[in-house]
């Protein structure tokens, strides 16, 4: 393992410190094919081990299992992290739900609590907004449970600018959490100006485009079951040719910088300021180090304009989600 650990960074203006990387957990549990417990575990351990302090999971991931696996991991190590999970997506007969039903805030974080086996929650999300619940209701349900000590600052994710603004008049929003990536870049066109106006720290998921970014994937049929981005638009067919070319044009940049083009990816995120904290997520050490590397990559503003040029807003071919999960492909409706 490198000595090279990741500088911190706040979020925002909440005063919530975090390593400047953080470590998704997600793909332990599912989304990108079969799990090994005991190398996920061991990858958790190895983040702990290099510096990283920000763990990202949810009530979602795995049905509950992500959560329970965090809390095996972290178990004797509750004091060096800062602990993310989120709550109100769920699925009912194969179909994404979302309740954000105050009532529901408290149930799921109590059942959160005892899967991860701690009495607090550092940053407890809003998975997706409901859109038939108003977001003060919401945040406010969230609120109470800070007053309650049970979660000490409070997020959102894929929240739209005007949900954002409506939320901090109830209670201070430590972070968004949104994709934000070379390939992705929704997030610039107004909330993340918003975000930031309101003291929010951003918290970018998928910085390597589902391992896309790396330069690792070269064929739609190296999915294997259970992967997720079988059936993403951007991993397949022509889409998926086009995209790889894009990929190709990081990779000479990246061989002239002497880094990976996932470094290079997860570099060009932490360049877009000292307010973010990209989450890649990992289930083996040897990505894991890979990732940190990327703390270590300088981009000039040379760089920064050629990485522009190359990657302007709307460059991937195909949607984020498939048409029926089109409820994740933007910010919800307020």
């Amino acid at each position: 393992m490198s000595d090279l650990k990741p500088p911190t960074r706040q979020l925002g203006n909440s005063g919530l410190t975090v390593s400047a990387e953080g470590l998704g957990c997600m793909g332990m549990s599912q989304s990108y094919g079969k799990g090994d417990e005991a190398e996920s575990i061991a990858t958790i351990h190895h983040a702990l081990d290099a510096g990283i302090t920000l763990l990202d999971t949810a009530d979602v991931y795995g049905n509950g299992a992500n959560e329970e696996l965090v809390g095996r991991a972290i178990t004797g190590r509750r004091d060096e992290i800062m602990l993310a999970t989120k709550f109100s997506m769920s699925r009912v007969d194969g179909k994404p739900s979302i309740n954000g039903r105050p009532e529901y805030v408290h149930a799921a974080c109590d059942a959160s609590l005892q899967r991860l086996q701690t009495d607090h929650i550092d940053l407890y999300y809003q998975h997706r907004v409901d859109p038939t619940v108003p977001i003060e209701d919401t945040v406010g349900a969230m609120a109470e449970l800070v007053a309650a000590g049970k979660v000490r600052y409070l997020g959102l994710s894929e929240a739209s600018a005007q949900t954002i603004r409506r939320a901090v008049k109830v209670h201070p929003i430590a972070a968004l959490q949104s994709e934000w990536s070379l390939w992705t870049r929704d997030i610039e066109n107004e909330v993340l100006q918003v975000a930031r106006n309101n003291g929010v720290g951003i918290v970018p998921y998928s910085p390597l485009g589902r391992g896309f970014l790396t330069g690792k994937l070269t064929s739609p049929d190296e999915f294997g079951e259970n992967d997720m981005r079988s059936t993403q638009p951007r991993f397949q067919g022509d889409n998926f040719a086009t995209n790889l070319r894009l990929v190709d044009q990081v990779r000479e940049l990246a061989d002239e910088k002497g880094c990976t083009p996932g470094q290079l990816a997860l570099a060009w995120v932490m360049a877009q300021g000292d307010d973010v904290v990209p989450i890649p997520g990992t289930k083996r050490r040897a990505y894991l180090d890979e990732n940190i590397g990327a703390v270590s990559v300088q981009l000039s503003s040379a760089d920064l304009e050629r990485l522009q040029a190359i990657t302007p807003p709307g460059v991937a071919a195909g949607a984020r989600y498939p048409q029926e999960h089109t409820y994740g492909d933007s910010p919800e409706r307020s």
